[in-house]
């Protein structure tokens, strides 16, 4: 009974429903957004760990996030290494470098990635192709996400990177992430040649992997112990929750994020608040007939709350495919990593319907105060 009555009174003027129904798709296309591109944000964080292989993580105790990780002594990762739960033990090496090849004259900063190409420590399969190019000397890989700033970077190209010619070997496809605007991976060889103030012996990372059947959170402790002071060793999920709170928590695009989803739901229940005491206005009389002939407060609550269900479902499935296409054209314009699955849409389906129910709560509670006799 009380969700026909609630569709019976959404359904007398289809005119004035099709307008609450469009103000309802607006508040929750909105949470979609702001949704998106807070999870966005750290998912941007760990793009080049989400393709690497390793069970631990070495990093400087100066750790800042992915694109700032300070460097540690190379000894330390060779002690870990030789360890009898490691199989391997892969250097990275991170490091900025002018691209003087860019359009108009301009030197854009290339982040440059190197390791040993023989490790297969990245795991896209456009890297593992051109492995072999790496090995060239003054060779690089481009990531095919770098900005339309730095020129052409299809393969053969010869460009000026930090004084020294370098030949494009490829490209490969991971995305630049939070990393630069422009991403390139070479071998440490010729990491070293480009970057001779750096040299090999303070790596950036250590990305470990581990013997089959070994506990990581047991490794990584005993790990510490031989890399001493000055180095973190991170397991994957203690890795993914520190990049999830620094980006979230500790940077301004994080913040402002996560204001912009909260603000959302606010502004939601504000939508639905208004549409539904607007219903209820409007049908004041019928709602004061109903509590005279014995209709409980709790009944017409139970009424006004499917009404406020009904429009945000109603509102939710056009607001989930408009979400779509607009995560399609922000991650096409803006490269960040935005998708749209079914967590995220689970999610926003249950803010919707909190969102529902607070407000027809707050409606509700001035129908609860009405008298009939005042109405009529």
């Amino acid at each position: 009974m009380t969700i026909e009555l609630a569709w019976r009174i959404l359904t007398q003027d289809i005119g004035r429903t099709a307008l609450a129904l469009a103000g309802i798709f607006m508040a929750i296309l909105l949470v979609f957004i702001q949704l998106g591109l807070f999870f966005a944000v750290p998912q941007g964080g760990l793009l080049l760990y989400d393709h690497m292989r390793f069970d631990l993580l070495l990093v400087s105790d100066q750790y800042e996030y992915q694109a700032q990780p300070g460097a540690f002594q190379l000894t330390r990762l060779i002690a870990a290494r030789n360890s009898p739960d490691v199989v391997k033990a892969t250097p990275l090496y991170f490091g900025f470098v002018k691209w003087k090849s860019g359009e108009d004259g301009l030197w854009p900063d290339l982040f440059v990635i190197g390791f040993d190409p023989a490790s297969a420590v990245l795991t896209p399969a456009s890297i593992n192709a051109d492995l072999g190019v790496l090995s060239r000397p003054d060779t690089i890989l481009v990531d095919n996400a770098t900005r339309p700033i730095f020129g052409p970077i299809e393969a053969g190209r010869v460009v000026d990177i930090a004084d020294r010619r370098e030949a494009i070997g490829g490209q490969y496809v991971l995305g630049t992430g939070f990393m630069g605007l422009g991403v390139a991976l070479l071998s440490e060889a010729n990491f070293a040649r480009l970057l001779p103030h750096r040299g090999l012996a303070m790596p950036n990372l250590g990305a470990i992997q581990l013997k089959p059947g070994v506990d990581p959170s047991g490794a990584a402790a005993d790990l510490q112990k031989l890399t001493g002071p000055g180095t973190t060793i991170f397991t994957r999920p203690k890795l993914d929750a520190y990049e999830a709170g620094y980006w979230t928590t500790r940077t301004s695009v994080g913040l402002i994020f996560g204001s912009g989803l909260l603000i959302s739901i606010v502004v939601g229940i504000m939508v639905i608040y208004q549409i539904v005491s607007t219903q209820i206005g409007r049908q004041l009389p019928q709602f004061a007939t109903l509590k005279a002939i014995g209709y409980s407060d709790r009944a017409l609550a139970g009424t006004v709350t499917a009404m406020s269900l009904i429009i945000a479902v109603a509102g939710f499935w056009p607001a989930l495919a408009a979400a779509a296409l607009i995560y399609d054209e922000i991650r096409q314009r803006t490269l960040l990593p935005m998708t749209l699955s079914i967590g995220h849409a689970a999610l926003v389906l249950t803010a919707s319907l909190a969102m529902a129910v607070v407000s027809a709560l707050l409606a509700a509670d001035g129908l609860r105060r009405a008298d009939p006799a005042d109405v009529f």
